[in-house]
């Protein structure tokens, strides 16, 4: 049983961080019903829900199919929310007040309930209503600045910052903390969470940075912007990538003793940045000098705060990833497992549902009889 058994989450089918947080709430125990659509929308990315190989993000929910043009289904899924603990939806504003499914309905049917809203500008300011995507959130609001450097544009890895960390992981911790609320005052309330929002209160370390001035406006002239010599990303003589980040001084002195650098006057004083071009051209040298593993031999496992820069099929392979089971083989889909791991409460990786998959169980246990469901199905409300 995970530790969050017992509560009840109803998603209504979209994309991207609203899936991703469905998903980790039914990793942890939550039962959470998929309301998806009883017919596809044209203009939507080419994702076929039934695959597992696209749709792992569904992994343990069960799914209902729905034509929410259909008064029917509609009232369908209102007496899912009557009996749940969270709502799950992201659409652009106002999308849901149109169905007949806005806050203000659905609190009126459940005044406990946590009424999850997850968009990319948010429900309100000039943006609100505009599309977008991922790097142009992360844009907006300084996050992606500092993936760039003297030498490159501001770039970061498509959906991390954005959609999962400002997007999914906000969202959660706003759903969490509002599931803790009701459950101490009765009180359900809506959460308007936004990516933009998200990725700007996730970017709380870099903003400290910014304010003592260990990174400026200028790319390239602090360490975390890749000024400096020990942290970057390196070429190896293979082709292959390894990561270096030697913060501390202690880090720092063991970084120059193994790469031979000791004596070397360009790497006496780590935080003078007058060296840091000769020091950064010579290190990238060195490590041109050897492959990926013969690095790794040297400096993995060390107090340098070095690692390889695996890619997507070589990260499940790595020793320490299978030591902690940091990656599911399901089926032959690889997929991130559950995390954090728990002493007492043990998440879980469901199956991934077809759609509509359960479209008589969850009937059933909305107390609807063979011949209700089958007048539903006839009307093309299932």
């Amino acid at each position: 049983m995970g530790p969050l058994a017992g509560i009840k989450v109803v998603e209504i089918a979209g994309i991207g961080p609203g899936p991703c947080a469905g998903m980790m709430l039914a990793d942890m125990g939550a039962e959470v019903t998929l309301v998806e659509r009883r017919n596809p929308n044209a203009n939507a990315v080419d994702i076929s829900g039934d695959s597992h190989k696209q749709a792992f993000y569904n992994r343990g929910k069960k799914s209902i199919a729905l034509d929410l043009k259909n008064p029917d289904a509609i009232e369908l899924v209102l007496k899912l929310i009557a009996e749940a603990d969270v709502f799950i939806e992201g659409f652009r504003p106002g999308v849901m007040e149109r169905l007949g499914l806005g806050p203000d309905t659905c609190l009126e049917r459940n005044s406990r309930l946590v009424y999850s809203r997850m968009t990319g500008w948010g429900q309100t300011g000039p943006l609100s209503h505009a599309a977008g995507h991922d790097p142009n959130y992360i844009a907006l609001t300084g996050a992606l600045w500092y993936g760039g450097s003297g030498d490159r544009p501001p770039t970061a890895p498509v959906t991390l910052v954005g959609d999962l960390g400002g997007g999914t992981m906000v969202l959660l911790f706003g759903i969490l903390s509002a599931v803790i609320h009701a459950g101490k005052t009765g009180e359900g309330q809506v959460i308007d969470s936004a990516i933009t929002d998200g990725s700007a209160y996730i970017s709380s370390l870099l903003w400290m940075m910014h304010n003592t001035g260990q990174v400026q406006d200028e790319l390239g002239k602090g360490w975390p912007d890749f000024g400096s010599p020990w942290h970057d990303t390196y070429e190896c003589a293979d082709g292959k990538y390894v990561t270096v980040c030697s913060l501390e001084p202690q880090f720092y002195a063991e970084l120059v003793e193994r790469m031979g650098l000791a004596d070397n006057p360009v790497f006496a004083n780590q935080w003078d940045s007058s060296q840091w071009p000769e020091g950064k051209a010579q290190v990238k040298a060195l490590f041109l000098g050897k492959t990926r593993q013969e690095w790794c031999d040297l400096l993995e496992g060390t107090d340098v705060c070095f690692g390889p820069a695996l890619n997507m099929s070589e990260a499940p392979q790595h020793p320490h990833n299978v030591a902690r089971g940091t990656f599911l083989d399901v089926d032959g889909v690889i997929q991130p497992a559950p995390a954090p791991k728990f002493s007492r409460s043990e998440p879980s990786a469901g199956v991934v549902p077809a759609t509509g998959e359960h479209n008589d169980e969850v009937l059933q246990n909305l107390g609807l009889d063979a011949a209700a469901i089958a007048q539903l199905k006839s009307a093309g409300a299932v």
